[in-house]
This record gives structure tokens, sequence and C-alpha cells, in this order.
């Protein structure tokens, strides 16, 4: 590689760098602010930088917060993506990591939880966030929905529905995730896991042990 190519990409690096110090700046600002309270002028204030270098990376706040969502969506699918591959190689603990995952500091963050709840407010009259959100959610759903179908099969459950399972377990999580949010000094993770288990218990009681959370090998 020459100077050229080596300079490219050094400067393509720190761009990258300022980029997503600028996201995790606006995360913090909405987290503590609001989407509406957020300003650019926030933002760099946040980040330690000028107005000008947001404007130059983003353009405007609506690139910005696009940018934004699209980080968090991506930081998620990589550390669900990460707990399916460290799993055990049956669906039962694949299910069983990913659930575990969505109560885990780095996922079920009040910070993060705010920036969500945020983002999903406003998707209905905003076509960019609700697209982003869509992917993201098909991605878990389709996941999750194919896991729960094949615990079914291997265990027999004629009277489960996979799908309706899938939305069971999201519907839990979202209504998990929202009283850490509004009640962080009551909410409790590991409470929180126990009633996700519980219920796996229930409609899987062939592949989720009753005495704790690891799943048995189909």
């Amino acid at each position: 590689m020459g100077p050229t190519a080596t300079a490219t990409s050094r400067r393509t690096v720190s761009r990258e760098r300022r980029r997503q110090q600028l996201i995790d700046a606006t995360m913090k600002c909405i987290a503590r602010k609001g989407m509406s309270g957020t300003t650019l002028g926030d933002v760099a204030s946040e980040a330690g930088l000028s107005q000008g270098i947001v404007n130059l990376h983003f353009k405007s706040k609506d690139n910005l917060l696009n940018e934004t969502l699209r980080s968090l969506a991506d930081d998620y699918k990589s550390q669900f993506d990460r707990a399916l591959g460290r799993a055990g190689p049956t669906a039962a603990e694949k299910l069983l990591a990913v659930m575990e995952l969505d109560f885990k500091p780095s996922i079920c963050d009040r910070k993060k939880l705010a920036l969500w709840f945020a983002f999903w407010g406003e998707a209905k009259s905003r076509p960019t966030y609700r697209q982003i959100c869509d992917e993201s959610d098909q991605y878990y759903d389709d996941v999750v929905e194919q896991l729960c179908a094949t615990i079914i099969e291997d265990g027999a459950y004629q009277t489960v529905s996979a799908a309706a399972a899938a939305n069971a377990l999201t519907s839990m999580t979202n209504g998990l995730w929202q009283w850490a949010l509004i009640s962080p000094h009551s909410f409790d993770r590991h409470k929180a896991m126990a009633a996700v288990l519980s219920y796996l218990q229930n409609v899987f009681p062939k592949h989720f042990s009753q005495r704790g959370h690891r799943a048995h090998r189909a």
C-alpha cells in the first residue's frame, strides 16, 4: 500500500470514528432530553465538537437521527448474532440464549431502552424509522419463530403454534423492557428472565428444565 492509499485509509478511519463519536453523543442527548429536545448544538456540545462538524458529517438532524437508529439496530443485531453463535447446538439452547441476551446489561440498559422507545414512538409518522425498526424486528421475529418451530417439531408439541409462541416472547420482552425503563428501582433483570423462563417451561416442558435456566439438549 503506497503513501496515498495509506493516507486515504487513515482519513476513512478518522471519518468513521468521528461519525460514531457524534452518534454516541446523540444517543446520550436523546436519553437525557428526548428526541424533540435534542438539537445539533446539544450533540456538538456533548461530543466536544463544533456544530459545523456535525453539519459536515450529517447535513441535518434528520440524517443524524436516522443514522443513530441504524447504529442502535446494528449493535443489537451484532449482539444477537453473537449470542446465537455462542449458544449450544440445539434450538432450545439458542432460544434461551437470545432470551437471556435481552436482559443483559449491554442490552437492557435504561439509556438504550429510552432510545428504542423514543424511536418507536416516532416510527408511525417517520417512514425511515419505521423501515429500520421493521427490518430489525423482522429479523428477530424470523429467527425466534424458526427456533420455536424446530423445538415444536422435535418435541411433537401438537397444540403449540411457533408464530404464537414467538409473538408471546416478543410481547413479554417489550413489556419487561418498559418496566425497566419506567420503574428502574423496582426492575429486576433476574425476575424478568425468570418470567420468560416460566413461559418457556410451560409451553415447551420437554426442552426447558424446571430446575434452572439450562435448556435440555434435543
